[in-house]
């Protein structure tokens, strides 16, 4: 469970880094057996766009429905909750791209009614995620601003992850999440942050889990069509409709 003084840093800085294991041992190493599984039949995608394979293959829902997750969830956005999306991102050795400084909720105007309670959970697979890597990095502070800076410019797609990138950063200000196998971090989905690409021997692998309150609503627009969400914990509490709950429910 988070302390007082987590969830405090949360809501000031917009991440946390709880420093522990997420799952137990034999947990995570059946994780990692689908992610691997994924990975190898990927096709032609690349390594970091396995985006929500839980729409593929529900034993993912084991894990983003879980206790271990939810209950860590609840403490910073309530009882009620939304499962949002779901994303295998691996970064290969030394041919890893980028993730260009960004905000998720820039990415995502439009989609809801709300933006400051989208909670993600990055838990680190495999190895481990290092500088050497290309470990997340976020600017503290920034979700403060309200997710929708200025100033975002083109970015290669061919050595960045996204189409564009959020200019004038100080990067001096930027902390590096590092953790080891099975340690995880959180961040508020309007701060700034991004990644550096993987220069090291070493890949890294990460899966994230996003959630949302249940109250806040998913607008019926263009870029919503075909989404699924999961009514995570608790009730429904802005007439959404779920993968989990039929609609006469």
């Amino acid at each position: 469970m988070l302390t007082e003084q987590d969830i405090e840093h949360f809501r000031t800085q917009g991440y946390l880094l709880p420093g522990r294991q997420l799952f137990p041992e034999e947990k995570l190493s059946r994780l990692e057996q689908i992610f691997n599984e994924h990975l190898a039949d990927k096709g032609d995608k690349l390594s970091d766009e396995l985006d929500t394979p839980h729409y593929r293959d529900e034993r993912l829902l084991e894990f983003l429905l879980s206790d271990e997750v939810l209950d860590i969830i609840e403490q910073l956005i309530g009882p009620d909750i939304a499962l949002w999306s779901s994303h295998f991102i691996s970064k290969d050795p030394r041919t890893g791209r980028a993730t260009p400084w960004h905000e998720d909720s820039a990415f995502w105007e439009g989609r809801f009614d709300s933006y400051d309670n989208i909670v993600t959970i990055w838990l680190a697979l495999e190895d481990g995620s290092f500088k050497e890597n290309g470990c997340m990095r976020v600017i503290p502070g920034t979700h403060l601003n309200g997710g929708f800076s200025e100033g975002y410019e083109p970015a290669d797609i061919t050595t960045q992850t996204f189409h564009a990138e959020l200019g004038g950063v100080d990067e001096d200000q930027a902390v590096y999440f590092e953790l080891k196998r099975g340690e995880f971090s959180m961040h508020d989905g309007r701060i700034v942050h991004g990644a550096a690409a993987n220069t090291s021997d070493i890949r890294r692998t990460g899966y994230t889990m996003r959630y949302f309150p249940s109250s806040v609503k998913m607008q019926d627009v263009p870029q919503n069509e075909g989404w699924r969400i999961w009514l995570a914990r608790g009730r429904d509490l802005a007439g959404n409709s779920y993968a989990n709950v039929p609609a006469n429910a």
